[in-house]
């Protein structure tokens, strides 16, 4: 099999020496070609191309979620087709790698290498589905180049912990889950809107008497396209517990957020499971969305996989299922 090792060099928790090894061990059962990123957006051209040439039958990422989404990006530039694309697998490489270890793969990447050539060998894989961000129609945002996702996407305050981790980061700090902590309350301390949400969330109208209208007033909307959200060290964190490679995307919308129901939500959060998120009457939960939008009265924060997009006052999400396949 032709694959392509595509590899972040500046990956937090790998070191030359063990991506030696790894390439090594790929090498062995593999006809592989091996290609390390030097800019932002690499990966995703890089993956383009395997695609697009038609040799590559399979592209590995080695290194964290944001690895993992420009390639994922860069296979889907001209849309999903499963059955004709490469297949993708992962090798966690990155602080949290939530994709890989929602797919159960081992959060090491030597034992993560060594369950990928056992699925190899196997000709074990599945397909997944993906969420698609994209610029809203008849707004500022329509132009905004629309952007896949493999496991989450935010709006609001989840996007601006987001944003803070990654100023973090610029000024040298390294991704710890301390400083993800910190961030988060300091974003609660200074985000403006966690009083009186600003997002409506809009459906499509269906027609039939079950439609439910807009769902007003939301100060930060968390778009889940698997469970769990993210992990806090060893702990996996649930925010939409139903949320699955295999349906559409999942949304847990927070109304308010006063300093007793934050801790409250905090709290949920930590004690999460794959049968309860957060819950109480400030919080909306929905499941198996294929598509809807977000509008926001004031610019806030947007990310997906963990990328912080900058400020948007719309975004349309897509749900697409089966639009992938993933070895392992």
């Amino acid at each position: 099999m032709r694959a392509l090792l595509v590899v972040n060099p500046a990956a937090t928790t790998t070191s030359a020496r063990v991506r030696d090894v790894i390439s090594t061990a790929l090498a062995s059962d593999l006809k592989l070609e091996v290609a390390t990123t030097e800019y932002r957006g690499h990966a995703r051209d890089l993956a383009r191309r395997a695609a697009e040439g038609g040799e590559v039958q399979l592209v590995v990422s080695l290194g964290g979620d944001g690895t993992v989404n420009e390639i994922v990006n860069g296979l889907l530039h001209h849309g999903p087709d499963p059955d004709a694309l490469p297949r993708l697998a992962v090798v966690p490489g990155g602080s949290t790698n939530v994709f890989a270890r929602a797919l159960g793969l081992p959060n090491d990447a030597v034992e993560a290498t060594g369950a990928l050539l056992d699925a190899l060998r196997a000709g074990s894989s599945r397909t997944v589905g993906l969420g698609l961000a994209s610029g809203t129609p008849g707004t500022e945002d329509e132009g905004v180049p629309a952007r896949w996702f493999t496991f989450c996407a935010g709006l609001g305050f989840d996007a601006g912990v987001v944003g803070r981790v990654e100023q973090q980061r610029e000024l040298g700090k390294r991704s710890t889950h301390a400083l993800y902590l910190r961030q988060v309350a300091r974003q609660f301390m200074g985000d403006p809107h966690r009083r009186h949400g600003t997002i409506t969330l809009e459906l499509p109208a269906s027609g039939s008497a079950e439609d439910t209208g807009p769902v007003e007033g939301l100060m930060t909307a968390i778009i889940c396209n698997t469970s769990p959200w993210t992990y806090l060290g060893n702990r996996p964190v649930y925010a939409s517990p139903e949320a699955s490679f295999d349906t559409a995307l999942d949304v847990l919308g927070v109304t308010k957020m006063s300093a007793l129901s934050g801790t409250r939500y905090a709290a949920q959060l930590l004690r999460s499971t794959p049968e309860r998120g957060p819950r109480g009457k400030h919080t909306v939960s929905l499941h198996d969305l294929t598509d809807f939008t977000l509008h926001s009265q004031a610019p806030l924060p947007f990310q997906v996989d963990g990328d912080h997009l900058g400020l948007r006052t719309s975004a349309t999400f897509t749900g697409v299922r089966r639009a992938l396949r993933v070895i392992v």
